[in-house]
């Protein structure tokens, strides 16, 4: 199960934290199959799961570590469910709902930023007591992840890379992510035609993929019209017009810690590139997941924690 932590961004932003532990046995209430509280499952709906200003200090009761979950673009802690409940054997494992994502706030004229998304990590932190901590990102998280770990080596032991570029994207990739955006056949009638539309009718989809319908499935929530995002897409072409159109190769070199470059296979962070991160990383490691596009830990995610376990294990007793 999970429980809610609300902790404190940048600028008074509320971000909503949620501490994973090992799912129950049997589920009568029937919670939401992510392991958060029911009305969670629909971030939109004003529901409580256990909320608090900040977590206690350090590490968990029996004084395992800490390890901080960072989702991609568009995505919301219940994303790293799995990986978390796994985690939750060894580190205190808590996953955040970044700001404009998931159950924080998206404050309509708020900053989105990079500095405003690593300084709302930073604090989630320092709030949880988390530190020294692992760090993993997905995409956009794993960037976050990074320039976090470059700035306070201080807070972080440890750094785990899900298939995000470190070079520029360009002026191009942002016009496509905006024709995107507008070609979705908002609003969906039912969430079964949202997993068919991005599992198999999305132009970007170039094979049937369940697990990415399922992906956006858990975005999505009811309104009266039918079912629409959590988030603003124009919060998510703000957040992504401060990467895109710059290389992140600076920031890998400053991270001091031992840190993991995972990509899928079939992802959108080539083997080259991959491998010139690593190269680029004071202490880089490299590991592929076969059979796995860019949502790595969602397509895959058994060969995903086979991938992370040898380094965590290194880590562990580094």
């Amino acid at each position: 199960m999970a429980r809610r932590i609300d902790v404190t961004g940048t600028g008074g932003v509320r971000l909503a934290a949620w501490e994973f532990g090992d799912p129950p046995k049997t589920d009568p209430a029937g919670t939401d199959p992510a392991g958060l509280d029911p009305a969670a499952a629909h971030p939109t709906q004003d529901g409580q799961a256990g909320q608090a200003g900040q977590a206690g200090a350090g590490t968990a009761p029996d004084g395992s570590p800490g390890v901080l979950l960072l989702h991609g673009l568009m995505g919301r802690a219940s994303h790293w469910a799995p990986t978390a409940r796994w985690l939750s054997g060894r580190y205190r494992a808590v996953a955040l709902d970044q700001r404009g994502h998931g159950r924080s706030d998206k404050p309509p004229q708020g900053a989105f930023t990079r500095d405003a998304y690593v300084d709302d990590a930073e604090a989630a932190l320092e709030q949880l007591g988390l530190a020294p901590v692992v760090l993993i990102g997905h995409a956009m998280g794993a960037l976050t992840a990074w320039q976090l770990a470059a700035k306070r080596p201080d807070l972080v032991r440890g750094l785990v890379i899900c298939d995000m570029r470190a070079s520029a994207l360009g002026a191009a990739s942002q016009r496509e992510w905006d024709q995107w955006f507008k070609s979705w056949p908002l609003p969906f009638a039912t969430l079964a035609d949202v997993r068919k539309w991005f599992g198999e009718d999305d132009p970007w989809v170039e094979r049937p993929n369940p697990a990415r319908g399922e992906f956006y499935a858990e975005v999505m929530a009811e309104s009266p019209d039918g079912w629409r995002p959590v988030f603003e897409p124009e919060q998510m072409l703000r957040s992504r017009e401060t990467w895109v159109y710059d290389a992140h190769w600076e920031e890998l070199a400053q991270v001091q810690c031992p840190a993991l470059v995972v990509r899928g296979l079939d992802g959108e962070l080539g083997r080259a590139e991959a491998q010139e991160m690593v190269r680029v990383l004071p202490r880089g490691q490299y590991a592929e997941v076969a059979d796995a596009g860019h949502l790595v830990h969602y397509d895959q995610p058994e060969a995903w924690r086979a991938a992370i376990e040898p380094f965590l294990d290194a880590l562990d007793h580094d």
